[in-house]
């Protein structure tokens, strides 16, 4: 082959590499990857709480979980305060219509102000820490189209026990009626520190028929199996919910507080995104 035709050759070979990089540019050009658009959120960033995107619960029967609190909306129990929501659990015999309960607290949500049907629900916060402290980031159905709980589900983002620093869980709730409910879940444990020291970022991207966890931007959980009793799969995960954060004290799940708890404990929230 002559000196001519190796230099045809060759460019011929860098032509048709060079065609085959810029298609495939194109291609990439053409179709991107889907970006989320932040839709709702509250920096916290005032000195008060803001009430076209969030509702006080008052609430002296302990949750449904024989917790030992009443939640209230005095400022003593939830309020804005250095750019954060402090929901904020003390020891003082409170009382709300004829009951008084040794402990008081906090407990606000988004119902008919922030509803969503899958997207990235992300809430960067600070763990209290104690025997018997409660504090969760859960969602609830807003319409409970397939019936009472947890026919219709339950999303729990982040729960937490204030005795155990280093654990958090994250929690799907579904299937019949109670007490023919069903769950899954997984815990996930720091490496070294614990959920009170500082601030992290707890967060579920949720799609159909799929929710990861994630913590600090890192996907620690996936789940992709569950069912409920009145409608098909990915039912009940396929309506809209709403957003709840609070600081219980004691109840099933962690149990009673003992005399090395201290109060008052605070659960600190920076900020609440989310995006679709």
């Amino acid at each position: 082959m002559s000196l001519n035709s190796l230099v045809c050759s060759a460019c011929c070979t860098l032509l048709c590499l060079s065609d085959f990089i810029s298609a495939r540019a194109q291609e990439q050009t053409v179709a991107p990857v889907p970006k989320m658009k932040l839709v709702w959120s509250d920096e916290f960033d005032g000195d008060s709480l803001n009430y076209s995107k969030w509702g006080v619960q008052e609430n002296a029967f302990g949750g449904g979980n024989q917790e030992l609190q009443i939640f209230t909306d005095r400022t003593k129990n939830v309020r804005v305060e250095n750019g954060h929501l402090v929901l904020e659990a003390h020891r003082d015999n409170t009382g709300v219509s004829g009951t008084v309960r040794e402990y008081s607290s906090g407990r606000v949500r988004t119902k008919h102000r922030g509803d969503w049907k899958y997207g990235r629900i992300e809430v960067r916060a600070k763990m209290p820490i104690g025997q018997g402290i409660w504090p969760a980031i859960w969602m609830l159905p807003t319409d409970d189209k397939y019936g009472g709980w947890a026919l219709s589900g339950e999303i729990d983002i982040m729960e937490y026990r204030g005795q155990n620093q280093k654990q958090i869980l994250g929690t799907l709730h579904y299937g019949g009626g109670w007490p023919n409910n069903k769950y899954s879940g997984a815990e996930f444990d720091l490496k070294s520190g614990s959920f009170s020291d500082d601030f992290h970022t707890f967060a579920i991207d949720w799609q159909e028929g799929k929710i990861v966890w994630s913590i600090d931007g890192k996907p620690w959980q996936t789940q992709t199996k569950w069912h409920s009793d009145n409608a098909k799969f990915p039912a009940p995960f396929d309506q809209r919910f709403h957003l709840l954060l609070n600081l219980s004290v004691g109840g099933h799940f962690v149990g009673a507080p003992n005399d090395k708890t201290t109060f008052p404990q605070k659960f600190l929230i920076d900020y609440v995104r989310v995006y679709q």
